[in-house]
């Protein structure tokens, strides 16, 4: 097994696999690589990213008087797509501070979650300290952080940190269709849709509903949003180019 991720494409919907083993900057540069290289192909419009073993995404964590050399999140988080982590195995540490970076996550029904950092005299290093909180709440998220304690998919779905769970053997299908799904809609939208989100959660409301006015007018420029209208009004369903 490579010590880097590996992907593939299919109908505008890019699959990338984590390698089960040799988590470190090698993984943290390849990763990097595959996002860079995904946000400059038009034709991607979605994209899943899941294990290759039995874990999604293995624990790491510096040791004493370590600085942290790498970091997973920052480049799905760079993604302009909207990206849906498949969490086959237990998400643990630097795992569960990956898939906190992606836009959506459906669980394994075995999935584990935890950041027990805490437990070795760390905090969370990439992302968990401000990406949990806005996802599940301030005070459920420092109770995770602080505590170290390790939740089950059932308890990460009710407090709102996935959004499905389902059989182990079925949750990488479960996300590749719904990456399909989002892959058969304009491109455009759905990245304005998500730079609005994600902008609009650092501004005041009135900035945000600024922005929002401001991304949906820019939308009509597109040739996508003149494809809607049009299969819209032909009562067909749309062809979008991404352009």
């Amino acid at each position: 097994m490579s010590s880097t991720a590996t992907f593939e494409c299919d109908r505008g919907l890019a699959v990338i696999r984590l390698a089960q083993d040799g988590l470190g900057p090698d993984l943290a540069a390849g990763l990097a690589a595959i996002c860079d290289e995904l946000n400059y192909d038009t034709e991607i419009r979605a994209a899943v990213i899941t294990g290759s073993g039995p874990v999604f995404c293995g624990d790491s964590a510096p040791t004493r008087g370590e600085q942290p050399a790498f970091s997973l999140s920052a480049p799905v988080a760079s993604l302009n797509c909207p990206l849906i982590a498949a969490v086959n195995g237990d998400a643990i540490g630097i795992g569960l501070e990956l898939a906190l970076a992606c836009d959506i996550r459906i669980a394994a029904e075995t999935a584990r979650f935890s950041l027990p950092g805490i437990k070795r005299g760390l905090i969370p290093y990439d992302g968990a300290t401000q990406r949990l909180p806005r996802l599940v709440g301030r005070a459920r998220a420092i109770e995770l952080m602080l505590t170290g304690d390790t939740i089950s998919a059932a308890e990460a779905l009710r407090i709102g940190l996935v959004s499905r769970v389902a059989p182990a053997k079925d949750v990488l299908n479960v996300a590749i269709e719904m990456g399909h799904e989002m892959a058969g809609k304009a491109s455009w939208a759905l990245r304005y849709c998500k730079e609005a989100v994600y902008k609009g959660l650092d501004m005041t409301l009135a900035q945000g509903l600024q922005l929002e006015g401001d991304i949906y007018f820019l939308l009509h420029t597109t040739e996508d949003r003149t494809e809607g209208i049009k299969a819209f009004k032909e009562k067909r369903k749309p062809t979008f180019k991404g352009k």
